[in-house]
């Protein structure tokens, strides 16, 4: 397997990440929370956009897979940060970005920070405001003070071990929330979700549609798809939202 290459963020974090060169828009994924940049969806990628001649960038935000710093001191603003820093670093003129989960919310975050680097976006079973919406609204006043007093509680995960869930990772969270405010989306937008999916409800993607300003802003609901998001079926979906972006905006 080839060894990813590093950049060394503003912050002095070491992030992991596997460029591929290509036409622009690129392409960049950005990832879920405690997944890393050699999952399928991030690998089928790559290989799409080595077929169509795309420029695009899988990474791994700090305290995930092969980048520095350890996932439980990690919080949605770093995690921001990094993405921020690869975007800005690593790639030229305006990129589409498909956010997986997680990588929703820091999709929406770039938008927020960096409209000019972004030119559409792919939300895949996107989350955003989970920390508030999803994590703290699911503790009970028992886990809530737990996690006050102690600063780390954990909860189930379908994927493997439990998740780890700091008081710093909620109250930042707080700070990067994207449905509370104004939220607009000035490029074309593609969000897919599956009827299946038990980790971000479809009310979410509903919520985020509804509160999103833009011109071209489109819902995909695909029955019986899951969180996953990573069979056959579910791929060739998130390459033709690529597609349809990149029709959007560069005819």
């Amino acid at each position: 397997m080839k060894k990813p290459e590093i950049l060394i963020t503003a912050q002095g974090r070491k992030i992991a990440y596997h460029k591929t060169d290509g036409e622009g828009p690129g392409v960049v994924f950005l990832g879920g929370f405690s997944s890393d940049m050699d999952g399928t969806k991030a690998i089928h990628l790559e290989n799409w956009a080595r077929e169509f001649g795309r420029a695009f960038i899988r990474f791994d935000y700090s305290g995930h897979g092969q980048s520095s710093e350890q996932f439980v001191d990690g919080c949605i603003g770093d995690w921001a940060e990094d993405a921020f820093e690869v975007i800005s670093h690593l790639t030229s003129g305006p990129q589409i970005l498909v956010g997986s989960s997680m990588g929703g919310w820091i999709t929406l975050l770039m938008a927020k920070l960096i409209p000019n680097k972004v030119a559409g976006m792919v939300g895949i079973a996107a989350a955003p405001d989970f920390t508030e919406d999803s994590m703290w609204d699911w503790m009970d006043d028992m886990m809530r003070a737990t996690l006050m007093r102690t600063g780390v509680v954990y909860i189930p995960s379908e994927y493997g071990k439990p998740y780890p869930i700091t008081k710093h990772l909620i109250e930042d969270g707080r700070k990067q929330l994207v449905l509370r405010s104004e939220l607009k989306l000035p490029f074309p937008v593609r969000l897919l979700h599956g009827t299946a999916d038990n980790d971000v409800k479809l009310d979410v993607a509903l919520r985020l549609v509804d509160h999103a300003q833009g011109p071209d802003i489109k819902l995909s609901i695909i029955k019986d798809a899951d969180h996953r998001f990573s069979d056959d079926k579910c791929l060739n979906l998130i390459c033709e939202a690529i597609h349809s972006v990149i029709e959007s905006g560069y005819k």
